[in-house]
C-alpha cells in the first residue's frame, strides 16, 4: 500500500472477518498522512457505518468538543478505529452497538498496523480499551495504565483513555462535568507530549 485511498480500497474489499456482512460499508481511518497523533477508537457506530467515516455521531461530537478544548485541532490527528466494520444487534428498527471480541480486534489489526505504516505517528491515543487492546497486543485496565506514557511492540508512544462515548452513558451531569474535564486532560497531555496543542488555556469546563 502506497497511499490511504489505496488502502481504503483494500479495507473495502475486507473478508478477513464477517462482520462486513451485516455492515453498510468500510469506515477507513480518516486524515492527513503527515499527521503526527493518531486517535484510535473502537469501532464505527450507526452514524459512521451510514457515512462511511470515523466518529461523526455524538461520540465523535464529544470528541471533537474536547479536542478543542485542549487545543488540538482536529486535522492535526489521524483518526481511526481498531475494527473498521459496525457491529450491532438488531433491536426493532434500531441497531444497537455491539462489542467486536478478541478474534475481530486481532483479524481487523492487520488494517490498523497498515495504517500506522502509512501515516508513521510519532504518538498513539488509545480511545477505550478495545483500542488499547489492538494497539499493545493484551488486555490492559484504563484504571490502571491511564495517564501513563505507554510503548507499542515497534517501540511508538501510546495513552491510554476512555473513549467518548462513555460521557454520553452517564446520567449523573456532575460525574459526566469531572470525567469530560478528566477525558480533555488526557488529550491535553497527549498534546504536549507530542507537541500538537496549541498555546492557550484549555476549557476544560465547558460542555
Amino acid at each position: 500500500m502506497r497511499s490511504l485511498s489505496e488502502l481504503a480500497s483494500a479495507e473495502a474489499e475486507c473478508r478477513r472477518c464477517p462482520l462486513y456482512r451485516d455492515a453498510t460499508q468500510v469506515v477507513p481511518g480518516e486524515g492527513k498522512k503527515s499527521a503526527r497523533v493518531m486517535l484510535v477508537g473502537e469501532q464505527p457506530g450507526n452514524r459512521e457505518d451510514l457515512a462511511g467515516k470515523p466518529f461523526v455521531g455524538p461520540a465523535g461530537r464529544v470528541l471533537d468538543r474536547a479536542l478543542e478544548d485542549a487545543g488540538i485541532p482536529r486535522e492535526a490527528v489521524f483518526i481511526t478505529n481498531a475494527v473498521k466494520h459496525f457491529k450491532y444487534e438488531p433491536r426493532g428498527k434500531l441497531r444497537l452497538h455491539k462489542r467486536p471480541n478478541a478474534y475481530e480486534i486481532e483479524r481487523c489489526r492487520w488494517w490498523l498496523d497498515l495504517e500506522r505504516e502509512l501515516v508513521k505517528p510519532t504518538g498513539l491515543v488509545a480511545l477505550g480499551a478495545t483500542a488499547a487492546r489492538s494497539l499493545l497486543g493484551r488486555v490492559v485496565s484504563i484504571s490502571k495504565v491511564r495517564g501513563q506514557r505507554l510503548e507499542t511492540g515497534d517501540g511508538a508512544a501510546l495513552l491510554v483513555t476512555i473513549h467518548p462515548s462513555l460521557l454520553l452513558r452517564l446520567k449523573d451531569k456532575a460525574e459526566e462535568q469531572r470525567m469530560y474535564r478528566q477525558f480533555v486532560g488526557d488529550l491535553g497531555m497527549a498534546g504536549d507530549w507530542f507537541g500538537i496543542a496549541q498555546k492557550k488555556e484549555r476549557r476544560t469546563g465547558r460542555r
